[in-house]
């Protein structure tokens, strides 16, 4: 292997057998590797990478980590290959930092030739090149959308876009003149005799597609019939393609106003429509009124080839991609950056779009770049939150849904995992909860060692649970003997129930028992003060607040709260 490099004139610019090693691992991967990551010098890896490269197109990306893991430098296919989502990824997880060079990063601008698969989006034809010479130099892009989302142009690296004249940047499920984006809008309605040819099914949609002057970029999924679900060749295109297949039974077609209806399909398979019909369901299911752009044609068998099929060809009003989305979990802990771990770091710099409590996504604004987006709520408003996450990875976007704390911890995991699971298998996007550091786990470290034993967790707050329930659980605890966190443990509405757990509680543990009150924690407001069961100063405790009441073997001593590991009379090993 070497002796072949050297023949070729790849190894004449490497130097020592360590070089001459990478040398041969990199020629032999460089064909089939998506992104390379190495370890060391930028004029070194260039060395050693520049026989091999051909084209933007199909070069690999190539990442420099400097060996303090303080830098990542997307050395090569920053744009079409990914590199620059893929530093900005590692640097998050090694904690350090993604170095762009490339002119759009410079700028502060979205790179014009790589932003829309972050948003779902297909690449299609055009220059390319001579569009992000244009941008770089700083000419005014004129641009034109007429399909997909849109809450792209309020970006702050969107820049402004003229619509006057001939668009350079097209946004649309037609192909044409300029750059071309393809949100994922079209579904392709089929309807096929038994064991047609795969060979007709391609055809068709070419031509179908071709007719309109539609690119399949733009193609969201299938629809057919569900009596052809088990169909070889619908199948086959399904997967050769990358499309989803959505079946509807004959009743649910059969509600489809359609132009096209037909009485002897009708009696075949009980619905007087199926291409028509079922591309016109699944636009409509995607979301925004559709629309048929293709009605039904008919394509037949050539030579060595047998059966028929149908096709038609509709246009969502929204764009449709869960395979390519997901809704991400983010525990961003109690607000300082320094208290993100690492799985949460790295899930906020791969995500477009950050959803979330106002207060929440500002603490962690300083971690936010300009071609991210960010989507906030009302406190109260949860289920909306949720909705909205959940929607925007169903369009085939990478979404961060985040809640302080622990978002499996009364955070919003449980809330978007009840939606998730509430829709069909084919509209699920990826759906992934990364663990945050909870206000508990923060507190007891402050306080010193107070969950050596058994604890629990209850929230006073009985917006969504009777506080009958509430009652039964503190008297569980108190019984119990437990270490008690109160989350939610005293507003201006509902100024009482502190006093009624502190009386309940009381029940089980002397007065003398340590409480922690911990406020703002991990904010530069943060503030902690030890006290007694028996006089706590509720007038102190507000809904920023954690109270962490001790059980009866709970201490202070110098300051530091601390619960044995066992009851006195146990012996440790």
């Amino acid at each position: 292997m070497l002796q072949q490099l050297t023949q070729a004139g790849l190894l004449q610019t490497v130097r020592g057998p360590e070089d001459a090693a990478a040398a041969v691992w990199l020629a032999e991967h460089w064909g089939t590797a998506e992104a390379v990551v190495a370890v060391g010098a930028c004029g070194l890896v260039t060395r050693l990478i520049a026989p091999l490269i051909a084209d933007k197109d199909s070069d690999p990306a190539v990442l420099v980590v400097d060996p303090q893991g303080r830098f990542v430098v997307p050395l090569l296919g920053g744009h079409a290959a990914g590199g620059d989502r893929l530093s900005q990824a590692i640097a998050a997880l090694i904690g350090g930092e993604a170095v762009l060079t490339g002119a759009s990063a410079a700028r502060g601008r979205l790179p014009l030739d790589a932003f829309g698969q972050a948003w779902g989006w297909r690449r299609g034809e055009g220059d390319w090149r001579g569009l992000m010479v244009g941008a770089a130099r700083g000419d005014q892009i004129s641009l034109r959308q007429e399909s997909g989302n849109t809450l792209w142009q309020s970006l702050e690296a969107a820049g402004s876009a003229e619509a006057a004249g001939p668009a350079a940047l097209v946004i649309s499920p037609h192909g044409g003149d300029g750059c071309r984006w393809h949100p994922p809008g079209l579904w392709l309605g089929v309807g096929c005799e038994r064991n047609t040819s795969l060979a007709v099914l391609e055809r068709l949609v070419a031509e179908g597609l071709a007719q309109q002057g539609l690119a399949p970029e733009a193609v969201a999924g299938l629809a057919s019939i569900d009596r052809k679900g088990d169909e070889p060749a619908l199948l086959a295109l399904a997967e050769q393609r990358g499309w989803p297949l959505r079946l509807y039974d004959a009743p649910t077609l059969a509600g489809v106003t359609v132009p096209h209806p037909s009485e002897a399909v009708a009696r075949e398979m009980g619905t007087p429509s199926v291409a028509e019909a079922a591309a016109l369901q699944a636009a409509a299911q995607a979301g925004g009124p559709a629309r048929l752009l293709v009605e039904k044609r008919i394509g037949r068998a050539g030579a060595g080839e047998r059966g028929a099929a149908t096709l038609a060809v509709a246009l969502a009003g929204r764009q449709w991609a869960p395979q390519r989305g997901s809704l991400q979990l983010v525990g961003s802990g109690p607000g300082a950056i320094a208290l993100l771990s690492g799985e949460a770091r790295q899930a906020l710099a791969t995500t477009t779009v950050w959803v979330g409590y106002g207060l929440y996504l500002d603490l962690l604004e300083p971690l936010r770049r300009p071609d991210q987006l960010r989507r906030e709520g009302r406190l109260t408003e949860e289920t909306a939150r949720c909705a909205e996450a959940l929607d925007l990875a169903r369009q085939g976007l990478d979404v961060a849904l985040i809640s302080s704390g622990d978002s499996g911890i009364y955070g919003m995991a449980g809330l978007a995992l009840e939606l998730w699971l509430q829709l069909p298998v084919l509209d699920r996007p990826a759906f992934t909860v990364h663990p945050g550091l909870s206000a508990l786990q923060l507190a007891a470290a402050r306080a010193g060692a107070p969950l050596m034993h058994d604890f629990c967790t209850i929230s006073l707050s009985d917006r969504l649970t009777p506080w009958e329930v509430i009652e039964r659980r503190l008297k569980g605890a108190a019984s119990g003997d437990f270490v008690v966190a109160l989350y939610n443990p005293r507003s201006l509405g509902r100024p009482w129930q502190l006093g009624r757990a502190i009386e309940l509680l009381g029940e089980g543990r002397p007065a003398t028992t340590p409480v922690l009150l911990a406020r703002q924690l991990g904010r530069a407001e943060e503030t902690l003060s030890l006290h007694t069961l028996g006089s706590l100063p509720q007038d102190q405790v507000d809904m920023l607040t954690l109270v962490l009441i001790g059980n009866s073997s709970t201490r202070v001593q110098d300051g530091r709260m601390v619960t044995p590991r066992g009851y006195p009379g146990a012996a440790l090993a």
